[in-house]
């Protein structure tokens, strides 16, 4: 039932008698159910303390768990009602999210930079706020607002606001003011006039980045978000005297002032593919002037300019100059190094690529990312040592990839593929992309449906990224019922290789037979300390010598009780050592059935009945899921290997059995004690176990006979009630004391850090693997989505080759971060035994190491730099941030590297599938 948010609830809180815990869960939703489907630009959400906000969910029975406080902010799936257990909370506290701003913006509170959304603080709809606040008051109220953000106008709550540096000329005291990058500069202007009690037509704002002017900021429409402001820079402010007004420059066609107008000038000719030239990065929107007309409006193209700067600066540093940290951007700094000292990219960038912007690409950024992108290689080329600040490239970043908005760390791999993919269709020289339906490989040969295929990509796909960065894989599909072969070739822009960690953990497992069939055994294995679940259920099944038709449900028993079954996508990592984990073997034909989990208890206190669970639970299937006979029949199969077996006879002889003697019985009188088949007064619609059904907690517990309806369901839940005749019957030893994952005990003294190579990570991402459950494949054959067997092969290597080592790694309860010491090659890595064709054009398959990305430090955070070389010295530097050093080449090779680039070496006599050198010793 939904109670309504109306006056009655009003009349409550008027009155100070509080809802019920079940009420305000049911009204909080349906305030959420409201405010979801209007959500809109403008809305205000509120932030609330998570610590404070799990108390709630607790007290009014919600589900908690950091995992499940993912779906808290905007989905209202996250509001799962159960049994409330906590206690009524006190009133709102966010006081451990806020800092003190000391008066600062008239006592403007503001988030702590170091939140993480879910797990420090979450977000509510205002009408949710209120609703909460009425009912337990505190604070302080936090509230922001939502903003659109991108080209696509998606919606995103603005919780960190701008924040600014105010500087007054007159005595240059300084005050941070928060507004909304959202925001006009006309809205700046009001803020900062009401804030210094001055008329607007009496103040000048200036861009004071680095502490110097750098562009006087007009009081117009345009939003703080095109103006290149960044988070925590200062802004001048001066005051008209006297009539006078501060020097400025720049004026429209029709007299009036631009809304950005450049102070400093330009430190070089270098125009922007003939757009206009900008200093520093943070001029007018290339928009405005770019594409007036066929040639790009009436700015001159001097690339042969741009090219004679570059050259003639000092050729010691050359490509030498650091990206200022803007707030967390050391991702996008570390890729952007990688990228401008990728020898193809400069040569184009430095060139007249005019006629290559393609504005019309509906799948690119109307040239805008590419301009943006060849400016600041220009400016990092051309200004000797001298740091740059990539605001105006930031700007365009947040524009066009709203993921990188904002002043959160993010992945370097990430931004390196929407840059990749961006520069591409920005540059994509096919005007008009055909549709082009591809073909099956048909038993063909490899050569004519490789080259197919890559024309079919051509045809679609022409770039400088596509003619450096793009190779191609063939992909082998194998489908396991029909043997249906599916022969794809696949282009790639750069390889995520596995990391086949060498930290192995050793797991025992018990492993049950769900049909009865055997006693259940423990089995013990390695698998890799940051392997799937996956590893887990291959290494079990290789142990216990599964059969193909069979499979293995595993699951977590904790307090005698199934407390979770394990997802594909699992990480062991989140398996402790204490903890008791089983598997139930079953047929996969008996797995699809119903399942029957069963759980035990004893009698404990006679005289006030009061039962105790133990044992461990079984797991079985069901062939009649509906009655109680049917639930009898599959307990009686599963406890049969625990049957207790005595012979008594008044005549009997000796036998031998596997070795073992034993009584043979003359006498008609012969029966096992576990049958209860003798039983004369036993009624016959009741069941010789004392069975009870329960609900998914356990709560209930329902007595069932041999009539029973059964709820048919995926798991249905009893409880076996042990009597002293079942006791007699059945050995229950073999479910008692059931081993941890891993005993503690001695451990062996760690010598040295065990590494890997790439190779070995190149062979794990080319190996042959089945697909997860997930991730089916339809069959052309059988017509059905099938878990086909993928193989993955080199075909076509490019000119410039990037290897991302997957160290991160995500699942539902665990983020974690693999820190193994890759050894990689830096000179001569040969891939030739990888590439299963022959390159028609001679191209080798050996490559030099020129750039790396680095990660330091765990997930949420850490440091990104990165080292790249300079091929004209011949010498390595570390980029970090603005800061460039100088770095031996035996120093690069550190548990940190992330993003390898390699660069093909060119060779003039090498002949085909031979290599100019030989795999580096390392």
């Amino acid at each position: 039932m939904t109670i309504p948010d109306s006056g009655s609830m009003m009349d409550n809180e008027s009155l100070c008698l509080p809802c019920t815990p079940q009420q305000e869960a049911r009204v909080v939703k349906d305030l959420m159910d409201k405010a979801e489907s209007t959500f809109k630009e403008g809305d205000l959400f509120f932030v609330v303390s998570a610590r404070w906000f799990k108390k709630w969910q607790k007290y009014v029975g919600e589900e908690t768990g950091e995992y499940e406080l993912q779906e808290v902010p905007l989905d209202k799936n996250a509001f799962t009602l159960t049994k409330a257990t906590g206690e009524r909370p006190g009133p709102i506290d966010n006081t451990d999210i806020i800092i003190n701003e000391d008066g600062r913006d008239g006592g403007d509170l503001q988030l702590r930079r170091t939140l993480t959304e879910r797990s420090d603080y979450v977000l509510v709809p205002q009408v949710v706020w209120e609703k909460l606040h009425g009912w337990y008051k505190g604070g302080p109220a936090l509230p922001r607002q939502m903003i659109s953000v991108g080209i696509q106008k998606a919606l995103s709550v603005e919780v960190y606001p701008l924040a600014l540096k105010l500087i007054d000329s007159r005595d240059k005291s300084e005050i941070v003011i928060h507004i909304s990058r959202k925001a006009s500069l006309t809205k700046l202007y009001e803020q900062v006039a009401a804030l210094k009690r001055v008329d607007i037509e009496k103040l000048h704002i200036w861009d004071y980045f680095n502490d110097r002017k750098q562009t006087a900021l007009a009081n117009s429409n345009q939003p703080l978000e095109e103006s290149n402001l960044q988070m925590d820079q200062s802004i001048f402010i001066e005051f008209q005297l006297d009539g006078s007004i501060p020097s400025r420059s720049g004026m429209d066609s029709t007299g009036n002032q631009l809304a950005l107008i450049s102070m400093e000038p330009p430190r070089s000719t270098i125009t922007i593919a003939g757009g206009p030239s900008v200093s520093n990065g943070y001029g007018p929107d290339y928009s405005s002037s770019l594409y007036q007309g066929s040639t790009f409006g009436s700015v001159s193209i001097d690339m042969e300019d741009a090219r004679d700067s570059v050259r003639t600066a000092s050729h010691r540093d050359r490509g030498l100059a650091g990206l200022q940290n803007l707030g967390n951007t050391c991702f996008m700094n570390s890729a952007l190094q990688c990228l401008v000292h990728t020898p193809p990219l400069v040569d184009y960038f430095l060139q007249d690529y005019t006629d290559e912007i393609n504005k019309q690409n509906p799948l690119g950024m109307h040239g805008e990312l590419a301009i943006a992108f060849g400016e600041l290689l220009r400016k990092l080329w051309s200004s000797g040592r001298t740091a740059v600040a990539p605001r105006a490239f930031k700007g365009k970043l947040a524009r066009f990839a709203p993921q990188f908005s904002g002043y959160n760390q993010h992945d370097s791999q990430e931004l390196l593929a929407f840059l990749l993919d961006g520069l591409h269709e920005d540059l994509n020289r096919v005007k008009q992309k055909p549709y082009i339906e591809t073909k099956d490989s048909d038993g063909r040969p490899d050569e004519e449906v490789a080259n197919e295929f890559w024309s079919y990509h051509k045809a679609r796909n022409d770039s400088i990224v596509v003619d450096v960065c793009q190779g191609q894989y063939k992909s082998t599909l194998v489908c396991p019922d029909c043997s249906k072969v599916s022969i794809t070739f696949d282009p790639f822009m750069y390889l995520s290789l596995p990391l086949p960690s060498t930290t192995t953990r050793s797991m025992t497992i018990t492993v049950f037979y769900g049909d009865g069939s055997s006693l259940p055994m423990p089995f013990t294995v390695n698998v890799s300390k940051y392997g799937y679940y996956k590893d887990l259920f291959q290494a079990l099944a290789t142990a216990c010598c599964l059969e193909s038709d069979e499979t293995l449900i595993l699951a977590e028993v904790y307090d005698y009780k199934i407390y979770r079954y394990f997802d594909n996508g699992e990480l062991l990592h989140s398996i402790k050592d204490d903890e008791c984990i089983v598997a139930y073997r079953l047929s996969k034909k008996q797995a699809e059935l119903p399942l029957l989990e069963i759980c035990h208890r004893y009698l404990e206190n006679v005289k006030l009945s009061e039962r105790k669970r133990f044992l461990t639970p079984l797991v079985t299937y069901l062939e009649d899921a509906k009655t109680g006979a049917g639930i009898e029949l599959a307990v009686t199969r599963v406890l049969g290997p625990l049957k207790r077996k005595t012979f008594s006879s008044s005549k009997s002889e000796s036998i031998k059995v596997n070795g073992s003697v034993l009584e043979e019985s003359t006498s008609d009188c012969q029966m096992e004690v576990g049958d209860r088949s003798g039983d004369k007064d036993s009624d016959e619609t009741e069941l010789s176990f004392h069975l009870c059904i329960t609900d998914d907690r356990g709560m209930s517990c329902k007595p069932i006979s041999k009539d029973s309806v059964i709820k048919p369901g995926k798991i249905v839940k009893v409880i076996l009630d042990w009597t002293d005749k079942d006791h007699e019957s059945y050995d229950a030893s073999y479910l008692k004391d059931l081993p941890m994952v891993h005993k503690p005990g001695l451990t062996v003294k760690k010598t040295k850090q065990e590494s890997i190579s790439l190779f070995s990570c190149l062979d794990a991402f080319l190996k042959e693997e089945p697909l997860g459950p997930d991730d089916m494949w339809y069959c052309p054959g059988c017509k059905e989505h099938r878990q086909a067997t993928k193989k993955l092969d080199l075909w076509k290597l490019p000119d410039i080759i990037v290897f991302h080592l997957k160290r991160f790694s995500y699942s539902r309860f665990l983020k974690n971060k693999i820190d193994t010491f890759v050894n990689f090659p830096i000179h001569n890595l040969d891939l030739s035994k990888y590439v299963k064709s022959i390159d028609p054009s001679g191209g080798s398959s050996v490559y030099e190491l020129y750039a790396i990305s680095n990660h330091y430090g765990g997930l949420g955070g850490g440091h990104y730099s990165a080292y790249a070389k300079l091929v004209e010295e011949d010498r390595w530097y570390h980029f970090d941030d603005s800061h460039v050093t100088p770095v031996s080449e035996g120093d690069i090779r550190t548990s940190a590297a992330y993003l390898l680039f390699y660069q093909r070496v060119k060779t003039n006599n090498t002949p085909m599938g031979e290599s100019s050198g030989v795999h580096e010793d390392f």
